[in-house]
């Protein structure tokens, strides 16, 4: 098992036309997504046929990426619009990390 890894880099992608950015420096790393409706629109999956029954819950993708970072010694901090909403791989939590900001902006998409 990896005991950390290091990373040095920056990142530009274009997604739908809009701009994701990486940076990383050591073992942090911050994802920066210009939007909630963006965010939104990259976490939605594939759309659902009419009619297809609802897929079986599994576990939770949230956990299941603060675990990769913990193992992998990564930290994430996932930003939209410039402020932190999640943040995985905290070595002193059990869970994600997820700022007041993050629930109000989620709220806020409901509404648009």
């Amino acid at each position: 098992m990896a005991s950390g890894l290091e990373v040095e880099a920056q990142l530009v992608l274009t997604w739908n036309g809009q701009l994701l950015q990486l940076a990383g420096s050591g073992s942090y790393l911050i994802l920066n997504v210009p939007s909630q409706q963006v965010l939104d629109a990259l976490t939605a999956g594939p759309p659902r046929p009419p009619g297809a029954p609802k897929p079986p819950k599994g576990p939770d993708p949230l956990q299941q990426l603060h675990d990769l970072g913990r193992r992998l010694g990564l930290v994430l901090d996932l930003r939209v619009g410039g402020k932190t909403y999640v943040t995985f791989g905290l070595p002193d939590r059990n869970g994600p990390k997820i700022a007041l900001s993050a629930v109000l902006g989620k709220l806020g998409s409901f509404f648009r």
